[in-house]
């Protein structure tokens, strides 16, 4: 039983099984909506790379607002209100092609608000675990969701390309708001009572002034802010551009796009489980600089795939980068909880995601700039070189002598 941890505190199971058919949800939507908009819709890969700029833009408009609210309020009805809001929007999609209406402008709003609500779940997800688990449970209970993250990456995007092939895209679309639904209900379940924060009466820019302060004089949460915002930037540019690139240079059919995109992300769900582990082996800073450089050294992998073995390329590239991904995800999580004070942790989170989503839009921009000049295997070359670059702003961090450690750092 004691490999169940935290899994037997009946409310962190419920809040564990809400962010997993979240996850699991928004993870068919990722490749869901590229794939309805590409095939159904006959989107251009510049409208595609638009669509994905679109599900994080909300993040530049109401990302460091939404970490100064969260600090002030009870944090788990804002999730379950933004999973019911999500779950309406997504849900409109395949009821308007039932009756032969949609269209891509209509796809485009729903991607945008459901972008908005979005901001606000996650933000509050990341500020509601330490209020639901103790101090010494927090790298736990961070490995356990990452988890989620890691399943969902392997299991959606086959359920999603076969979906898709099979019964259309607008029915893949249903299968997130039924994720949506069923996370709200399980988070409904959890019984243990949130204190609500006792704040001060100030304003908002005030506040959000805090938070900002705290993550750049602080010289491990700036390094890692810094180089969250660079991968965003790059790794939205590759993912604007990579459906398009396997179905129309490659020549896959979405269901081979779906199980390639499984094949590749075993190495999330490998990042999962080796968190803690590596954290230990390693020590907390040495793992997380060497995982952000390995994310950069396989994203160069990506733009060597060509048909037949050529995939072989991606899949290892898809494994890698899952792997780093995850693992930094883990790392640099629960380094900002134990690091930032309760009362400046949803400023703090908020800033960081910020940094990181509100760069997104900024890259499937340059994509959609850049592909019909330069071709998509070009665009994914400059992705690739730029991960790789965005590791520096870690390495030559206090990282990299493992001067910082989580237990040493506590802001405050």
């Amino acid at each position: 039983m004691a490999t169940w941890g935290l899994l037997r505190n009946p409310d962190f199971r419920s809040f564990w099984t809400a962010d997993l058919l979240s996850q699991f949800g928004t993870r068919v939507a990722f490749l869901g909506v590229p794939l309805l908009a590409t095939t159904t819709l006959n989107a251009s890969a510049t409208q595609v790379a638009l669509l994905r700029a679109l599900e994080t833009s909300a993040y530049l408009v109401l990302g460091l607002q939404a970490g100064a609210w969260c600090d002030r309020l009870r944090v788990r009805p804002v999730l379950i209100i933004a999973d019911l809001g999500r779950a309406l929007l997504i849900a409109s999609v395949p009821v308007c092609a039932a009756f032969g209406v949609l269209t891509l402008w209509q796809l485009f709003a729903v991607v945008l608000l459901t972008g908005l609500l979005t901001v606000f779940f996650d933000v509050a997800h990341q500020t509601y675990l330490p209020r639901l688990v103790d101090r010494d449970d927090l790298l736990e209970g961070n490995a356990k969701l990452q988890t989620n993250m890691s399943m969902a990456a392997v299991a959606a995007p086959t359920a999603s390309g076969f979906l898709v092939q099979w019964l259309g895209a607008p029915a893949a679309l249903g299968a997130t708001a039924l994720g949506y639904l069923s996370s709200a209900g399980w988070l409904a379940r959890i019984r243990a009572r949130e204190t609500r924060p006792v704040v001060a009466k100030r304003k908002l820019r005030t506040e959000i002034g805090e938070g900002l302060r705290l993550v750049f004089r602080h010289p491990v949460l700036r390094a890692l802010a810094l180089s969250g915002a660079s991968i965003s930037v790059f790794q939205s540019m590759h993912i604007a551009s990579s459906v398009v690139f396997l179905i129309r240079d490659i020549g896959l059919d979405p269901g081979a796009v779906g199980l390639l995109g499984t094949l590749g992300l075993t190495g999330a769900l490998t990042g999962a489980f080796s968190a803690r582990r590596l954290a230990s082996a390693l020590g907390h800073a040495r793992a997380l600089w060497l995982t952000t450089l390995l994310l950069g050294l396989a994203s160069l992998l990506y733009p060597l795939t060509t048909p037949g073995w050529g995939l072989v390329f991606w899949c290892l590239a898809g494994f890698g980068t899952a792997f780093g991904v995850i693992v930094v995800n883990v790392l640099q999580l629960t380094y900002q909880q134990l690091t930032v004070p309760e009362d400046l942790l949803g400023r703090a989170n908020a800033t960081v995601r910020f940094l990181a989503l509100g760069m997104v839009p900024m890259g499937s921009v340059a994509a959609a700039a850049l592909t019909p000049f330069i071709g998509l295997r070009a665009t994914l070359w400059t992705a690739a070189l730029g991960m790789l670059l965005s590791a520096g702003w870690v390495i030559f961090s206090p990282l990299r002598s493992g001067e910082r450690t989580p237990s040493n750092t506590r802001t405050g």
